[in-house]
């Protein structure tokens, strides 16, 4: 993972705009009358998404429709992983000594 994908992520806008994303692949026009922005203010969102690598477009006539790009996706769910396995053991370990605490287990 590296910093452009979470600075990409970190705008409000460029948020919502995968979140939208998330159900089906959308027209910039699409998304700038589904989150009332203005279009220059849409195109500029999206371009940062797609140098995060987040975004991809494919031209259909005079329309660009722009939808999710997976891999990155994929790519940062194996990244967050490895932090849920630490605090889940973490997690773990903490209900253990609560435990003790409580007298249901012994201390080791």
């Amino acid at each position: 993972m590296n910093a452009q994908t979470f600075s990409a992520l970190a705008d409000s806008n460029r948020l919502e705009i995968v979140e939208l994303l998330l159900d089906q692949p959308l027209s910039v026009g699409e998304i700038t009358e589904q989150l009332d922005l203005n279009q220059p203010q849409t195109s500029k969102h999206l371009r940062v998404l797609s140098e995060a690598g987040l975004v991809e477009v494919q031209p259909e006539a005079n329309r660009r429709i722009y939808k999710l790009k997976a891999e990155t996706f994929q790519e940062m769910d194996k990244w967050l992983n490895s932090y849920r396995r630490m605090w889940e053991a973490k997690m773990d370990r903490l209900d253990d000594y609560l435990d003790v605490l409580q007298g249901k287990k012994p201390l080791n």
